[in-house]
């Protein structure tokens, strides 16, 4: 049986600089994402979420309220984890959080776009860099 995971926000000072860990073992070290563009204004004003196995913060992302609708966004899972789930347990449980907001929104690694399909997503608009990483706008079907 596999190990357990949860997702839970990141409302201590603790968990807030596990998951800040985790986005710079993912995005600053691994994708080569210069550190002042993944730590942005947005970080305090955010909604963070934390994902779990055995009490290790193996996950993050946030989300937050823009001008266009509610934006997911930092979706981040340690490399060793990655085949177990985290990431849709996180995506999950953001949504069941934000589900009664009008319009729902991301910006999908082109990666990771087949991925959010599965869960109501649609491409919207053409592939753009963020960050010097190809991504498309993704909005929620509703």
């Amino acid at each position: 049986m596999g190990k357990s995971i949860s997702v839970k926000l990141a409302n201590t000072i603790a968990l807030r600089k596990a998951i800040f860990e985790v986005r710079r073992e993912v995005f600053v070290k691994e994708q080569e994402v210069n550190q002042d563009e993944e730590y942005d204004q947005f970080d305090t004003s955010s909604i963070h979420l934390a994902a779990l196995v055995a009490e290790a913060v193996v996950g993050t992302c946030r989300y937050r309220n823009t001008e266009k609708g509610t934006k997911l966004e930092r979706f981040a899972v340690l490399r060793e984890y990655r085949s177990m789930d985290i990431g849709e347990n996180l995506l999950l449980h953001c949504l069941s959080l934000v589900q009664n907001e009008a319009y729902i929104y991301l910006h999908a690694q082109i990666q990771v776009v087949d991925f959010y399909t599965k869960y109501g997503f649609e491409k919207q608009g053409d592939m753009f860099e963020e960050a010097g990483i190809r991504h498309y706008k993704m909005v929620l079907r509703k």
